[in-house]
């Protein structure tokens, strides 16, 4: 089994939301259709523009409690690293 940290964001260079998850299909799509309340919802991050693959719980957890540490220029360095136009990765992973 797999899990992931992902960042989730409303826009290019918007607000962004780092998460973790057994499921990157189901929780990307629960963040598009705003189905749990909370700060993504709050702030309508609904673009899937980074994730990485873990293969432990504890490992996808501990990463991203240093993302949400980082302070905002890390996060958008990471994701443009390999997402340079913060594209919506959603489609071109699930569609």
């Amino acid at each position: 089994m797999a899990f992931y940290v992902y960042m989730v964001t409303n826009r290019p260079g918007g607000v962004i939301y780092t998460g973790h998850t057994e499921d990157i299909e189901n929780r990307t799509w629960e963040h598009r259709e705003q189905i749990r309340k909370g700060f993504a919802s709050k702030y309508n991050c609904s673009r899937l523009v980074w994730y990485e693959i873990h293969e432990a719980r504890e490992d996808a957890f501990t990463r991203e409690r240093q993302i949400k540490k980082w302070n905002r220029a890390w996060k958008m360095r990471l994701i443009e690293e390999t997402n340079p136009d913060w594209v919506d990765l959603f489609n071109s992973l699930f569609g």
